[in-house]
């Protein structure tokens, strides 16, 4: 299949009074048309900042993001502009991101007056009806206010308006960390449906591996702003080499009568200022050694199709 989208080494780093801090440090990873790349790390590790930066809500510092066949690493206000008809996003929480002030109809179609979609009013109407009833909103939520809805009517508007313009490539923020556990199945259900019927491409970050699994094709993880292991949903949850992601996997809630040992990492977690020439979990890491804190190590494929970044990997997982 055809790629949407190429990210090449992208850096993401601000100045801070202490110094250079690294959100994002080298990422790359390619993702097909239509199908969803999950992004997971503990809270931190720069997850939110790849998403914003990939659609220019931050500016990247380097590296190259390759969208559709297209370079849109460096983008001026109109190519910016046009590009937002491609490329939307679903924010974590779903009532700091709508207006408080507009209805439901009134948020759901402001995209469709940005970008001058219909010249008549009912034709503008007719869409708004139609997003809505796509994502399962009832009619007589046109004229409610956001605050009269729960979160997850919220979210559903949120999903919505980035619909409107018929977008191509969607991030999904945390879209439903926020939200309770009966509705977080509804909206995800929902968000794969909208893939198969409308051949959407997804970035989908999370803190929860519980969710990744059931929503994504290919899986990063990241640590302190770099990829530590990459490879396909399904077996990352049966074979994964990274001593970080080892730790994550361990600690997903399970039934009492699967036994797994839960992995406590110690350490201090890395400083991601100023960082220097060394792999940020080794602090943390059982297995480091002197190398660990001399060397940055590369995104390696260990077994076909699976990439990781730690200097012993095969050592560790007997391979």
């Amino acid at each position: 299949m055809d790629s949407l989208l190429e990210v090449k080494k992208l850096k993401k780093y601000f100045n801070t009074p202490r110094g250079v801090l690294h959100a994002v440090d080298g990422v790359s990873f390619t993702l097909e048309k239509g199908k969803t790349l999950g992004v997971v790390g503990e809270s931190g590790c720069g997850k939110s900042t790849l998403g914003r930066t990939v659609l220019h809500l931050l500016d990247p510092t380097s590296g190259k993001i390759l969208f559709d066949g297209r370079d849109i690493s460096v983008v001026d206000p109109k190519q910016l502009h046009e590009l937002r008809r491609e490329m939307q996003m679903v924010f974590q929480d779903p009532f700091s991101s709508i207006n408080p002030r507009m209805t439901v109809a009134g948020i759901i179609g402001e995209p469709l007056k940005i970008y001058k979609v219909f010249d008549a009013k009912s034709d503008y109407e007719a869409r708004v009806h139609e997003l809505m009833e796509t994502v399962g909103l009832a009619d007589n939520m046109a004229t409610k206010y956001p605050h009269e809805l729960d979160g997850g009517r919220r979210q559903r508007i949120g999903i919505a308006r980035a619909l409107a313009i018929n977008p191509k490539f969607i991030v999904c923020d945390e879209p439903v960390s926020a939200l309770d556990v009966s509705i977080q199945a509804q909206i995800l259900n929902l968000l794969m449906d909208l893939q198969d019927q409308l051949g959407l491409t997804y970035m989908f970050i999370t803190h929860d591996l519980s969710v990744v699994k059931h929503i994504s094709d290919d899986i990063c993880v990241m640590y302190l702003g770099m990829l530590v292991e990459k490879c396909p949903a399904k077996e990352l949850f049966v074979h994964n080499y990274h001593p970080y992601t080892k730790a994550l996997l361990s600690a997903i809630p399970q039934p009492k009568l699967v036994q797994r040992q839960r992995i406590l990492l110690k350490g201090e977690i890395t400083s991601p200022i100023n960082v220097g020439k060394k792999c940020r979990f080794a602090q943390r890491c059982p297995y480091a050694k002197e190398i660990c804190f001399q060397k940055t190590p590369k995104l390696e494929e260990i077994t076909p199709g699976h990439t990781i970044a730690c200097h012993f990997a095969k050592e560790i997982n007997g391979l």
